[in-house]
């Protein structure tokens, strides 16, 4: 397949057109940002490791039935993905209390729900990415009512795989951020990444943190927690 102009530049991915218009690549780059992009910096070789985790834990749900973007990882750094129009929601899953939650509700961190919440937040850098509920995206008309309950159900589906999977490798899955798309003919599938960048990950015995906060916090070891999430899940 033939890679073509870029498309789109975020802040951790390049997208390009390919000679399949229902196909895009995506690459993967070092830079990092936290706070919407008020932090800046780079995590050397975090690219080929988000890539490479992303695409693994993707093809994973697939088998576990969670329909995907995935089609094929072309090297380190470069995935082929299904075009899709990205639903304007960020969907966060909560199995423990820690970041803007334990901020915004005046709690520690470390606290074990005992169900995992959900939240959505309104895809818009100008307005800091807003909290908003199901009613609020449906009346801005971002997704109707059934692509929420879809929604809805894939994530807290990604929870049930992700957290007994990672719970095998000595990692409990904290928190983590999902986007999801339309295809062309409006079915809804699981898009974007699932990395150290969108999850947080503290080790199961010592709660170190193996996950972006690292950046984020100035914890230093950024690169070694990046490396050591890949080493436990690619097992290399």
């Amino acid at each position: 397949m033939e890679k073509l102009n870029q498309l789109y530049e975020g802040k951790a991915k390049k997208v390009f057109a390919t000679d399949d218009p229902e196909v895009l690549l995506v690459s993967y780059k070092d830079d990092a940002t936290a706070f919407n992009g008020l932090k800046k910096g780079t995590i050397s070789g975090k690219g080929a490791i988000n890539n490479r985790v992303t695409n693994f834990m993707m093809q994973l749900l697939e088998k576990e039935g969670v329909p995907t973007h995935y089609v094929k990882e072309l090297s380190d750094r470069e995935t082929l993905v299904k075009k899709v129009s990205i639903v304007p929601l960020e969907v966060i899953i909560r199995n423990i209390s820690a970041g803007s939650f334990s901020k915004r509700c005046g709690v520690e961190e470390g606290i074990v729900f005992e169900q995992p919440t959900i939240e959505f937040s309104y895809k818009n850098d100008e307005l800091g990415d807003p909290l908003i509920n199901a009613y609020h995206a449906v009346a801005l008309k971002l997704a109707t009512w059934d692509e929420i309950e879809t929604i809805k159900k894939l994530a807290f589906k990604v929870n049930d795989v992700m957290k007994a999977y990672f719970k095998n490798l000595g990692v409990d899955l904290v928190d983590f951020k999902l986007e999801f798309g339309r295809l062309s003919d409006g079915t809804i599938v699981l898009a974007d990444e699932i990395s150290p960048d969108t999850c947080r990950f503290w080790d199961s015995e010592t709660h170190e943190k193996l996950d972006k906060d690292r950046f984020r916090r100035d914890l230093g070891n950024v690169e070694d927690a990046y490396i050591e999430m890949k080493k436990r899940i690619l097992g290399e």
